[in-house]
């Protein structure tokens, strides 16, 4: 097996400053999306991590792409019956993770998940490409198939179904908006005294902004 005990890498790009970030998590959530967005090296920008608690208590991860922000928080789209859908109506709560490599920077996002209204879901699946349209009809997201071919079999079905017509959103499908607690903002430095930012929802629904220890 490969020891990796020697992959080490410098962080000495940026600096992250109590005095400089903005009072609102949301605004400076939206400076750092931009700077990926402009950087080079960073392909998906709005890539994002979702990780929920399943009813095993083992927690579960993977990536989602942000769809939208506001003042309130963060949206994404997924199937509902699928396992994070399942995982959110048990446990409405949720961690999301943006990372950034090339800007050495991390967001970990702690939040309170709920059902966007169903006309934003009807606007978002109206603006997807048809192929995406169809694939959210085709796919029984998460459950068990007997191979690839069911799939494809069940894609033509789907496409002669919807053929010469606009393809409506499927009810299981649509929007989830996090509402975020607590926000922190990770920016990579040398010797690993990293700056780590945090931004805690206080009871009068203020921000309270903190530095943590790296």
């Amino acid at each position: 097996m490969e020891n990796l005990h020697d992959h080490r890498k410098v962080y000495d790009k940026f600096e992250l400053i109590e005095d400089q970030v903005k009072q609102n998590p949301i605004e400076q959530f939206r400076n750092w999306l931009l700077e990926a967005q402009e950087t080079p090296s960073v392909s998906e920008a709005n890539a994002m991590s979702v990780s929920t608690l399943e009813s095993d208590g083992c927690p579960r991860t993977r990536m989602v792409l942000l769809k939208s922000y506001t003042w309130e928080g963060f949206v994404f789209y997924t199937n509902y019956d699928s396992r994070k859908g399942k995982a959110l109506v048990d446990n409405p709560k949720a961690c999301l993770h943006f990372f950034w490599p090339g800007l050495e920077r991390q967001i970990i996002i702690k939040a309170i998940l709920e059902r966007v209204a169903d006309n934003l879901s009807d606007g978002y699946f109206s603006s997807r490409p048809r192929g995406s349209q169809l694939g959210a009809w085709v796919s029984p997201q998460s459950m068990e198939i007997p191979n690839k071919d069911f799939l494809e079999n069940r894609l033509l079905e789907i496409e002669k179904e919807w053929e010469g017509k606009e393809v409506g959103r499927p009810t299981n499908w649509g929007g989830f908006l996090a509402k975020p607690y607590e926000i922190e903002f990770w920016q990579g430095r040398p010797n690993r005294l990293h700056d780590r930012i945090l931004y805690t929802l206080t009871n009068d629904f203020d921000w309270k902004i903190s530095r943590l220890a790296p």
